[in-house]
């Protein structure tokens, strides 16, 4: 079972995840949370493997919140939970080590699938979004002058890292590299696109249109 706990400043939305994941056999709904303080307390007693975090409440930030977690309790993996349809919400949340980005709107079965996904440490964002991410990428390229230059290989390893969620093993496997070529080459591109993580690493190429050339 996933254990999953909510930070949402709504009873109605508290309310309705846990019917909703009420009779489920892959996800247990361990804690209900209404502020960061609240979460804090109840971290102390059990630490869920996936947490829905709401964006936007009175007076707390969900960006902060995220970055406060991803520093405090690195192992507990975040799942946006939000009515902000927009792609910047996306890119921040995402940079501030999130790892799924999901409207409240959503159904049961992709509600579960985006926790599934997330606690596999794998990336999911909303399909519609990122479709528009994609879009505006694009636009994005044709704009802006100052487009890191990557190698054939660079890309090759961008793009499984991005589409297939590849791990640095698995990435030297499908190239017949050795782990230590894939490391470096990890760590170019950490470097010429500035991020510290893979979750930077896929929102900033996601941004900039990297993956369209």
């Amino acid at each position: 079972m996933i254990r999953v706990s909510i930070l949402d400043d709504q009873y109605i939305v508290l309310n309705g995840i846990q019917q909703m994941l009420a009779d489920n056999t892959i996800v247990q709904l361990t804690g209900m949370y209404r502020s960061k303080a609240e979460l804090e307390e109840g971290l102390k007693v059990e630490e869920p493997d996936v947490l829905l975090l709401d964006i936007r409440m009175p007076g707390e930030d969900g960006v902060s919140i995220a970055e406060w977690l991803s520093e405090q309790w690195p192992e507990i993996k975040i799942l946006a939970l939000t009515n902000f349809d927009t792609t910047q919400y996306v890119t921040k949340m995402m940079q501030a080590g999130v790892k799924g980005y999901l409207l409240k709107n959503t159904d049961l079965n992709t509600l579960v699938d985006a926790i599934r996904c997330v606690y596999q440490d794998e990336q999911y964002i909303e399909p519609g979004l990122k479709e528009q991410i994609v879009s505006e990428s694009l636009q994005l390229k044709k704009q802006k002058g100052h487009i890191p230059s990557l190698t054939r290989r660079e890309k090759e390893i961008l793009r499984l890292i991005v589409r297939e969620h590849a791990s640095s093993k698995e990435i030297a496997d499908k190239l017949f590299l050795s782990l230590r070529t894939v490391e470096s080459h990890r760590y170019h591109l950490f470097q010429k696109l500035d991020v510290k993580n893979v979750t930077g690493l896929v929102a900033k190429a996601l941004e900039m249109g990297l993956l369209l050339g």
